[in-house]
């Protein structure tokens, strides 16, 4: 399993599940209803990209998100507590 710790790292990870598939970007761009060129962005900026257009890619390519406590985080393990 692969963690994304900043913004830049989901670009590339996304980059490298489509060329495992064997699928080029015009392939993922015409299944997601975008152009290259927007796929193209989203690849090489995934950060500043929509939830909603990355969790739409990442069902395209098989891809599940989840989200996971730190493990050296020790607050992370008292679910009680909510800094939202």
């Amino acid at each position: 399993m692969d963690i994304i710790r900043l913004p830049d790292q989901l670009g590339t990870m996304l980059r490298a599940a489509r060329v495992q598939k064997g699928l080029t970007q015009a392939d993922v761009a015409r299944q997601l209803g975008v152009s290259v060129q927007a796929l193209s962005k989203l690849e090489s900026n995934a950060g500043r990209a929509s939830f909603d257009r990355v969790h739409r890619l990442c069902l395209l390519l098989g891809l599940d998100i989840a989200l996971l406590p730190k493990a050296d985080d020790a607050r992370s393990t008292d679910t009680r507590r909510s800094e939202w």
